[in-house]
Order: structure tokens, then sequence, then C-alpha cells
């Protein structure tokens, strides 16, 4: 059965990841970038993103038994044994490392790598189940694509391609936290210190504020970089009104309601930025 190798490279997650990938293939190539490399970054990525889950889901088999979000996951169910994940995941990463080695450039395979091994060592073995601020440094790794899309293209890195990775940095704990407080139950019996655990909802969010605003400041810095229309600043500015308005609606009465806007707002929002840049690149 192939559907439980599918589940190992949790592939809602990967499209988030190509989301960010994609704006920045086009804002390297200053509007449509090659078809090849676009092939190449999209399928590669998505291989690279799919093997560091399965890695995850490996290394966190012991726990994903303990939450009720991960009890069905194929190792946990016995759909698949370690072992076989471990080999799963190890091919998914040579063939995407071959695919970005010999269709892009050495640069965005090095960033590939490291996003790779940031997930799995930094994050997973390293952060995750060790510190409340696991996400803020953990989250590098879902930052890195935006790099590797863009060196993909041009052997090179840019403040445009770093503001980007920020906005995408800043993002991610609003977003993951957001999550985090609408399965704390879980997460609490899993002994992982997500901030929403062990942290009061006031600090909490104090921290989903500061990176939100932080979020909307190197939002408009991107844009100033890639030179894009002003008309495009409008239609941030109208994206971040909304980010905000919906953080404001965390309310304790209804907390997990609210971090469930939260969440699927956040994914709203990424999405419509990235598509802005895309157009962006066209019109500049």
């Amino acid at each position: 059965m192939i559907s439980p190798y599918i589940a190992l490279m949790k592939l809602r997650v990967v499209e988030l990841l190509l989301v960010t990938t994609l704006p920045a293939l086009f804002l390297a190539a200053e509007g449509i970038p090659p078809l090849g490399i676009t092939l190449a970054t999209l399928l590669g990525g998505t291989l690279a993103a799919g093997a560091a889950n399965a890695f995850n889901m490996i290394i966190e088999s012991d726990i994903d038994q303990l939450m009720g979000r991960t009890s069905k996951r194929p190792i946990v169910n016995n759909q698949v044994t370690e072992n076989q994940a471990l080999i799963f995941a190890s091919v998914m990463t040579i063939i995407s490392l071959a695919i970005f080695w010999f269709f892009t450039n050495p640069l965005a395979t090095g960033l590939t790598v490291s996003a790779i091994a940031f997930y799995v060592f930094g994050y997973t073995v390293g952060l995750k189940r060790r510190t409340s601020q696991n996400i803020v440094w953990g989250g590098i790794a879902g930052c890195l694509p935006v790099l590797i899309g863009w060196s993909a293209v041009t052997n090179t890195l840019s403040w445009t391609a770093f503001w980007f990775f920020m906005v995408i940095f800043f993002w991610t704990p609003p977003h993951f936290w957001a999550l985090a407080i609408k399965y704390k139950d879980d997460y609490e019996a899993a002994g992982i210190p997500m901030l929403p655990v062990v942290a009061p909802m006031k600090k909490v969010s104090q921290q989903m504020w500061f990176h939100t605003i932080a979020m909307v400041a190197v939002s408009f810095l991107t844009f100033y970089t890639a030179n894009l229309p002003i008309w495009l600043y409008a239609i941030n500015a109208l994206l971040a009104l909304v980010f905000i308005y919906q953080l404001a609606g965390l309310k304790k009465e209804q907390i997990e309601k609210s971090a469930a806007r939260i969440f699927n707002g956040s994914i709203t929002y990424l999405s419509l930025y990235s598509m802005a840049l895309v157009i962006g690149s066209f019109i500049k």
C-alpha cells in the first residue's frame, strides 16, 4: 500500500512550503522562472520536505501515540515499520538532493541539505521537547524554501530573499501557537513544552502580537526591496489588518474557536501574500 508512505510525507504541510517557494522563484527571475528549474525545485522540495517529515514521524512515534491529533499516523498504527519509514525517508532525501544537484546548483542543494538537517536534528531532536521557544527557532527550517527557490534561479541570495525569509520566520510562531492552543491538552499529555502549555495566555498573546507586528513590518520590506508596485502595498496592508483583527479576537471565553480562526486565517494570509508577490514580479 502506498497511502501510508504518502501519509509519512505530511503533504498538507508541504503545500505551505511550496506556497512560499513559488513566489521566491518568480521574484528571483523578475517574471516567469525557467520551467526546468521551477519543476526541479518544486519536485525536489516536495521530496525533501516529505523526507524530513518522515524522519520526524520516526523520531516522534513515541509521543505521537499519546496525542489524539497524531494517533492515526502510519507508524503508530503499524501500517509501516520504523525501518521501512527510515528507508523511505532516506531514499527520498537522496533523490531530492540529486534533483537539486543536477537541475539547479550547489547553493540550492546545500540549502536543501540544511533545511532537512535543521528540521530533523535542530527542531525534532534538539528543540521540540526541551524549550517553549521550539517553534520560534525550529521554524527556520520552514523558512529555508524561500532561499532555496531564490538561489535555484540566481545561484545567489539577496535582501529580498532575506526579508521574505523573515516574513515566514515571524509568521510561523503565531500560526503554530494557535494550533497549540487548540491542542493544548494533547501537547501537555505528550510532555511537549509548547508555549501555550507552559505559559499563561497573557504571555502567549503578547508573543503572538510581537511576532505578528514584526511579520507585518518585514512584509513591507520585502515589497520595498523587490521594487513592487505601490498599489500592492495597499493589498498587503489589507491582508495585515485582517490578520491583526483575527489575532485581536483571541478571547479567553472562546479560546479554542478563536485560535482555530487564527490558524486558518494565517494560512489564507500567507497564500494571498505569496500570490501578491507573484503578481508583483510580473508588473513591477
